[in-house]
């Protein structure tokens, strides 16, 4: 993109200011955004996890919110999101809650990594991919289904263009 998605403006504000919205309506009891300490929500108010191991991927972010988080699951979504909805993960949310694991979504034979929820309890076995070299989402997600830490949530075709992303301005309307 050459620039930092977090500022790109869709819909009159800035990407960052918008997923956190997003997530704020779920009235979650934590509330971060991992990533850059440098990144233009630096001045927000909300508190802003650093990488553990900068340059590896969404996985390192994954990383360290599972060490900053109190809750046992915890919900993610990806700065480039811009159509995903707070009722979509409220009821992955509920979902998750009931069940006591986490949940992500799986297009086809894809993983949505980056809106799904994860048991805090995954974390040794990101740690285990870090160590690995191995920074694949959609293996990380396999293996936690495979050891029954997170299920399996099919997407529907209605719901699918809620994980359209923006790698591009052009991925914008009006751009």
């Amino acid at each position: 993109m050459g620039r930092d998605k977090a500022a790109v403006i869709f819909e009159g504000r800035p990407l960052w200011e918008r997923q956190l919205a997003t997530l704020a309506a779920l009235q979650p009891r934590e509330l971060f955004i991992s990533g850059r300490p440098d990144g233009p929500y630096i001045d927000h108010g909300t508190e802003v996890i650093a990488d553990l191991h900068p340059g590896c991927g969404p996985l390192s972010g994954l990383e360290s919110a599972c060490w900053r988080t109190q809750t046992p699951l915890l919900c993610v979504l990806a700065i480039d999101l811009p159509w995903m909805t707070t009722a979509f993960l409220e009821r992955l949310v509920k979902i998750a809650t009931l069940d006591g694991r986490g949940i992500v979504p799986r297009n086809g034979d894809y993983f949505e990594p980056l809106a799904a929820v994860y048991p805090r309890g995954i974390l040794s076995l990101v740690d285990a991919h870090l160590r690995r070299g191995d920074h694949s989402m959609q293996r990380l997600i396999q293996r936690a289904v495979d050891l029954d830490l997170m299920i399996v949530d099919p997407l529907p075709e209605d719901e699918r263009s809620l994980f359209r992303n923006v790698n591009a301005p052009a991925d914008l309307p009006g751009n």
